[in-house]
């Protein structure tokens, strides 16, 4: 299963969801950001691999759905609701990413 992480700029929650994602048996994680300040910024290519896209805010959802339109499938679209608070592998950050994920694995 191809996932693909995304929060604004691709620093410390999307990366550390793809860290302890890509290394899983049987999912492929990658992550991107929103910003145009992003270190990987989201494009087409990310939306054409994912088949599921795990967002940090709801502001994230509302920025692919406006750049990509028709060709995103919104309900793919998992909102998380995890607030830009955390350093990168922050504890707590992995433990909420563990939480909210699993049941869509």
């Amino acid at each position: 299963m191809n996932i693909l992480f995304v929060c604004s700029r691709n620093e410390w929650r999307s990366p550390t969801a793809e860290t302890i994602y890509k290394n899983h048996e049987f999912i492929n994680a990658k992550s991107a950001g929103t910003s145009p300040s992003a270190r990987i910024k989201i494009n087409q290519k990310h939306i054409d691999w994912t088949e599921i896209i795990f967002v940090m805010e709801k502001k994230h959802r509302q920025l692919i759905v406006q750049k990509f339109g028709d060709s995103i499938d919104e309900q793919k679209i998992i909102v998380l609701d995890i607030p830009d608070d955390y350093q990168y592998m922050d504890e707590e950050l992995i433990e909420e990413l563990r939480a909210k994920v699993a049941p869509y694995l």
